[in-house]
């Protein structure tokens, strides 16, 4: 059961919010696609930093200071892509469906099971 006075968590409020966060500012001059996709790759490159010169299996255990860490990177990435997604009017959830069916057809298990290979290398 959820809280009415909390504030929804889905996809579209946080949309909402970013785009009024954004007019409140007026920044909204600012946030070409262009801008936004270069945003969007600086933080993903910052939330790399977290992981920089942890072995695979740190990197599954990260202590409490870190992980928050990647959440706040986590969290930049996603205001910036939803952003960028809504400048362009595209539905980043039908979008990432669309694509995991593209993938299912590169990528079929019986061929893909089991190892990285590129899709163009399956046999």
């Amino acid at each position: 059961m959820t809280d009415s006075t909390l504030p929804a968590h889905d996809l579209a409020s946080l949309r909402a919010r970013l785009r009024a966060f954004a007019r409140e500012r007026d920044w909204e001059q600012f946030h070409s696609p262009k801008n936004l996709a270069m945003a969007l790759i600086v933080e993903a490159a910052e939330l790399l930093e977290p992981f920089q010169w942890l072995t695979q299996e740190q990197s599954l255990s990260l202590d409490p200071e870190t992980r928050r860490a990647v959440a706040e990177e986590i969290g930049d990435v996603l205001i910036y892509l939803v952003r960028l997604a809504d400048v362009l009017d595209i539905d980043p959830l039908e979008a990432a469906f669309a694509k995991l069916e593209i993938n299912a057809r590169k990528y079929p298990v019986d061929k893909a099971r089991g190892h990285s290979r590129k899709y163009d290398q399956l046999r």
